[in-house]
């Protein structure tokens, strides 16, 4: 995996995106710059290896699912008023709100030409399980906005933004792969299944880290989707579960406006365990895991499934 991350860096050190003016570029390259898993460009490089061993022929598509990805941070910085993008400053907060607006429209009028040089019947197909997947991602950031000023969300209701706002486009990343790869159709939707259901469970993941990762691994400050009221899988259940005593705390710690950090996620975590929260969010995470390899298992077997596979299980393992 260590040689398609190098591959995949070249390629968007390579990239210029264009020239003048600078302020209109520049934040395109910087954000593109600040690192990350590189998980979306991977899963298309493995996906395609599964069929194809001349990987370094779609470096460029690969690269263009990483764009797209960082042009949702772009604008999803914007409107989360987030003041940090792995460490470093946003774009918005380094030079303006504008500025960020722009780069990230034509960031994904890059992508698109990124996309331009595959031919014909392929350019289609490509742009046709992208144009889905794109729209999609923008229907679960709005629902994750509406679900801040909505006083009761499901269960439901939120797996189905996550599936949209993070997972389809790990399904688009592996499915792109298949396409470039000449797979059957019905290897394209077991690969898209795959990553959909891993997308969930990874997701589903986080918000377990973010109430209970160790703290010196983390790298960031545990408890803070719940200083924010951040409606994840963990509150949408203690809500639904707790009665009595419980219910009123956790209300009162929701509703509170000045409050010690420490002590309000202490609170509500001792609220997520008497309610053996953890347990089933851990249950349910198994469940998505379990539900995406079932998919990979219509994949004919090979050295670069099970290193797929692998690749997979690692990151499930990961704790932080």
């Amino acid at each position: 995996m260590n040689y398609y991350l190098s591959l995949v860096e070249k390629e968007i050190k390579s990239q210029k995106f264009g020239k003048q003016p600078v302020s209109l570029y520049e934040p395109i390259r910087y954000i593109m710059s600040l690192g990350g898993k590189r998980l979306r460009p991977l899963l298309t490089l493995s996906a395609y290896s599964l069929y194809k061993e001349n990987v370094k022929d779609i470096i460029p598509y690969a690269a263009a699912v990483e764009a797209f990805h960082n042009f949702t941070l772009m604008h999803d910085d914007i409107m989360d008023k987030a003041p940090l993008r792995r460490g470093k400053e946003t774009v918005h907060k380094k030079w303006n709100v504008n500025t960020a607006i722009l780069s990230g429209d034509v960031m994904l009028v890059k992508v698109y030409e990124m996309f331009l040089s595959l031919e014909g019947e392929k350019l289609k197909e490509v742009l046709k399980a992208f144009n889905v997947c794109a729209a999609e991602v923008c229907e679960g950031q709005q629902w994750d906005m509406e679900f801040e000023t909505t006083d009761k969300v499901s269960e439901a209701q939120y797996i189905n933004m996550i599936r949209l706002k993070t997972a389809v486009l790990l399904g688009f990343s592996l499915e792109l792969g298949a396409i470039l790869a000449d797979a059957s159709h019905e290897d394209r939707k077991a690969l898209r299944d795959f990553g959909v259901n891993i997308g969930i469970g990874f997701q589903l993941k986080d918000d377990l880290l973010d109430a209970y990762a160790d703290p010196k691994k983390f790298g960031k400050q545990v408890g803070g989707d719940i200083l924010a009221n951040k409606k994840t899988i963990l509150l949408i259940r203690a809500l639904e579960k707790s009665k009595g005593s419980q219910a009123r705390q956790l209300t009162q710690w929701l509703s509170a406006k000045k409050f010690n950090k420490a002590e309000k996620v202490k609170a509500v975590k001792e609220i997520y365990d008497s309610l053996g929260i953890p347990r089933t969010v851990e249950k349910k995470i198994s469940q998505y895991f379990d539900k995406g390899f079932k998919s990979l298992e219509r994949i004919a077997p090979s050295r670069q499934k099970e290193f797929l596979v692998e690749f997979t299980k690692s990151l499930i393992e990961r704790e932080v």
